[in-house]
């Protein structure tokens, strides 16, 4: 299934149609649903069974999925109402706005799997390949309290001197883990979702050369949605290896209407479950951690001006670049100077 946040009165939880042509309100389709034996239930009942947020969505998933399930089913034979109480419960997909699946993530990762990527870069920047980049899968974190979904980036100016996009996938942690091998960890795993890990690359290279960083070349902004994907729906583009599953879906990047990236999930060197294994190793991981796999080959300016495929090409106000991931959607974003 496909999970949203969308504004109503306030950020509410939701799941896509079938056809992916409507939100479903899941709080006031779980109160429909809970009212059908018992007609005193209110809303309070429902948001105290299956929590108010995504994150709660996530840590409560073993009752919650379940739920959404018969939601979606019951709307596909027609059974759902469109109102409860005076409120919608189906929206028109078009007349909703979407914000990030989970607006506040309880930690944020960001990888470093694509060796086409991290070469090609490195390259353009007359440096050799790293050798300990094929000895372990290496991330940092970012900020979580940053996060952004679909529409605009509102950018201060130090941000907009080389403001940059990257392509990448995540994944959203699902249940408590630690210390977990790469062939178990996307046991672990929630679902998945477009990433755009937004770049400030003046600040990022001045600040880097005292070998700390990103920081504020990063942690302004993070883009992700447009929804949450749910694993089961990626089955047959899902080869389970012994280092853990690979995904074959392809990756794009848009600037304007313009396609400047292509790349592929299954390109990734080190898998999601590798960096799980990583990241676990000694800690304990959490339902609703975000996990980023890092920048596909050809998945920003940086690497793109460098190898002569752009010329000194960087975001500007007014500029829309959108990152599309096969089953994960489109995630759009539209540049604004502050």
């Amino acid at each position: 299934m496909k999970l949203v946040t969308f504004m109503a009165d306030k950020p509410r939880i939701g799941v896509l149609s079938t056809d992916a042509s409507a939100v479903i309100d899941l709080h006031l389709a779980w109160l429909w649903h809970e009212r059908k034996p018992r007609r005193d239930i209110s809303i309070s009942f429902v948001v105290e069974k299956y929590g108010s947020t995504m994150l709660d969505f996530i840590e409560r998933s073993p009752l919650t999925k379940p739920a959404a399930e018969l939601v979606l089913a019951a709307h596909q034979a027609g059974d759902l109402p469109a109102e409860i109480d005076g409120s919608r419960i189906v929206h028109d997909i078009s007349k909703v706005t979407l914000k990030a699946p989970i607006p506040r993530p309880t930690s944020m990762r960001d990888g470093y799997a694509f060796r086409q990527h991290v070469m090609t870069a490195r390259r353009n920047r007359g440096l050799e390949m790293i050798p300990e980049f094929d000895e372990f899968p290496v991330f940092y974190f970012t900020n979580h309290q940053s996060v952004i979904g679909p529409g605009p980036l509102v950018a201060k100016k130090l941000h907009l001197d080389k403001l940059d996009f990257e392509l990448e996938a995540a994944i959203v942690i699902g249940q408590t883990c630690r210390d977990v091998s790469p062939a178990d960890a996307d046991a672990n795993v929630f679902g998945m979702m477009v990433m755009n890990d937004f770049s400030a690359r003046t600040l990022q290279m001045e600040e880097m050369k005292l070998s700390l960083g990103p920081a504020k070349g990063k942690d302004f902004a993070t883009g992700l949605g447009p929804y949450l994907v749910t694993l089961d729906e990626l089955t047959d583009r899902t080869t389970k290896t012994d280092h853990g599953n690979v995904y074959d879906l392809e990756m794009k990047a848009f600037v304007n209407g313009k396609q400047v990236s292509l790349g592929n999930v299954k390109e990734m060197n080190w898998t999601f479950g590798d960096i799980i294994a990583r990241a676990s190793y000694g800690v304990t991981l959490t339902p609703g951690d975000v996990i980023g796999s890092g920048t596909c080959g050809t998945g920003c300016f940086l690497e793109l001006n460098g190898s002569k495929i752009t010329d000194n090409q960087w975001l500007q106000p007014g500029d829309v670049v959108a990152l599309e991931i096969e089953r994960l959607g489109r995630l759009e974003n539209t540049i604004v100077a502050e």
